[in-house]
């Protein structure tokens, strides 16, 4: 249970309510991370609009791989809420329980491709240690041909999920009741 109140959505009126509805409307659901925001109900839109423009948008990053990397970075930062939602839609592309239990426990114990590992690795590092140094990093992926625009995609979703990650730790939010399945993924 958070920490701070929050509004459900049969409490909801106004403003939040109409969010609400969309929210279920386009994700299939409301998660406990919207509803920790739901004393400041614009917070919530402008939150949406950012992850869906770095997740969903269009991006020289495949979909499976910014979800890869947001559960690297909520592996890093220890926040079970965010490592369940987004192993469930890398599993989504992957089909394979067993490989993103694998990865969800740790990324280097299955077998990626040099551009995913290199990624993950950055997510890591970066999460890990923010203030160091990422020239080695961001050359290797320059090297594995991966563009200052796909460089830029990867830092802004690794900057989001710390954002989202603190949040989550920070306002102690727990799993949905029913294990925070059945959203939309496409």
């Amino acid at each position: 249970m958070p920490i701070i109140e929050t509004i459900q959505p049969e409490d909801a009126t106004g403003e939040l309510k109409d969010i609400y509805n969309d929210l279920i409307k386009s994700r299939g659901k409301i998660a406990e991370v919207h509803k920790i925001q739901s004393l400041n109900p614009k917070s919530i839109v402008n939150h949406m609009d950012l992850y869906m423009t770095l997740m969903y948008d269009k991006s020289p990053i495949k979909r499976v791989l910014r979800e890869m990397i947001a559960v690297v970075v909520s592996r890093a930062n220890e926040c079970a809420y965010c490592q369940v939602h987004h192993i469930e839609a890398v599993n989504h592309y992957w089909k394979d329980d067993q490989k993103a239990s694998s990865f969800k426990n740790d990324y280097m114990s299955i077998e990626l491709s040099d551009i995913e590992k290199a990624y993950c690795d950055f997510a890591w590092q970066h999460t890990k240690t923010p203030g160091k140094d990422t020239t080695e990093i961001i050359e290797h992926l320059k090297s594995l041909g991966q563009s200052d625009r796909a460089i830029l995609d990867a830092t802004m979703i690794i900057a989001y999920f710390n954002f989202v990650n603190r949040i989550v730790a920070g306002l102690q939010l727990e799993l949905e009741s029913d294990g925070g399945g059945g959203y939309n993924f496409e």
